[in-house]
Formats: C-alpha cells, structure tokens, sequence
C-alpha cells in the first residue's frame, strides 16, 4: 500500500475518534444537563455514547476496508462490527474498562443500532463505487 492510501485511513481513523471523543464530551457536558428533566432525553443522552462508540468504531474498520479493497472486505466489515457490538455488551454485563456504571438494555440497542448502521453505510458506499466502476469512472470513500 502506498502513503497516500495510509495517510487516507490514518486522517479518516483520527478524524472518526476524535469525533467520537468530542461527542461523548459534548453529549455529558451539555445533552444531558439541558435534557435531564424528561425520561426521554435521559434514555437517549444515555444510550448515544455506545451508539457512537458502536458507529464509529465500525466506521474506523470501513474506512480501511474502503481504502485497502482487501479480498473479503465485506466479511472483514461485518466481523469487525459484530466483535465491537459484543464487546460494547459485554461492557454492559461485565464492566471491563469501567464505562459502564450500571446496567442498560437502551445501551445495548443503541450499540446494536450504531453498528448495524455503519455496516448499511458501507454497503451503500460499496453499490456506489461498483456501479461507478462498471463505467469507468474512479471513486472513494473521500470523493
């Protein structure tokens, strides 16, 4: 692989994480205050961080897969996002880094959510660049 091509994933991976980290911020310092006072917002402010963990971090792994065109690509971004969907529950049952103070079903569909998700987007931009392929044209996940 070339450095234009792994400075694509390492600009797209520090881009996803520091997004991920600004989020999970945002979401702690100002959601939850300003939403605090209904059910609703409670369960959705308390859920979005595994929702973004799980999105992003499979986001991370499409990225690369886009990039790098590996032979089993598909497989590889499916895997990945199943093993960060049940490492993200498996927080919810067992607290391995200490994220998860208590236990939360809301937490594990939003993971599941967040994970599905990404492997649709990677599927949509994948139609998109076999389609654009087929004539003739060349196209990333950056264009």
């Amino acid at each position: 692989m070339d450095n234009k091509n792994k400075l694509k994933i390492i600009r797209g991976n520090l881009f996803l994480f520091a997004a991920l980290f600004g989020l999970v911020t945002l979401n702690k310092k100002l959601l939850r205050p300003q939403v605090n006072n209904s059910d609703i917002g409670q369960i959705l402010t308390g859920c979005l961080p595994n929702f973004l963990a799980a999105f992003l971090i499979s986001l991370a792994v499409v990225n690369l897969i886009l990039v790098k065109k590996p032979k089993h690509g598909r497989r590889w971004v499916y895997l990945i996002s199943f093993l960060v969907f049940s490492i993200l529950t498996l927080e919810e049952f067992k607290p391995i880094w200490g994220a998860s103070t208590q236990f939360d079903f809301f937490d594990i569909w939003a993971s599941a959510l967040g994970s599905f998700i990404a492997i649709i987007l990677y599927e949509i931009i994948e139609k998109k660049s076999v389609k654009k392929n087929r004539i003739g044209a060349n196209v990333s996940f950056y264009n």
